[in-house]
């Protein structure tokens, strides 16, 4: 029951939903163009993007002196099971 409530208070946030929807076609961002697409704070977008990286659902690859996320795709199961649910 606990790690269900760590699911969904990750999954509670229209951000972090964006962000997931942002790189569900497989595409790389970094901060800054994620924070530039949810027109929120690079802060705020990092501690989005740093919750999600946390929980295995998004990993980080840096290039150019730049840090891409991407979905992870060795993430948990129950998240992979919710977001096939919710990318449909």
């Amino acid at each position: 029951m606990k790690r269900w409530t760590v699911v969904f208070r990750a999954l509670a946030n229209i951000n972090r939903l964006k962000i997931i929807g942002f790189l569900s076609d497989g595409r790389k961002m970094n901060v800054g163009d994620i924070a530039e697409s949810l027109k929120i704070s690079f802060k705020a977008t990092s501690s989005h993007l740093a919750m999600l990286k946390n929980l295995d659902v998004l990993e980080a690859q840096g290039m150019a002196g730049h840090v891409f996320y991407s979905l992870n795709p060795q993430m948990p199961n129950d998240f992979r099971k919710i977001l096939n649910h919710i990318l449909k």
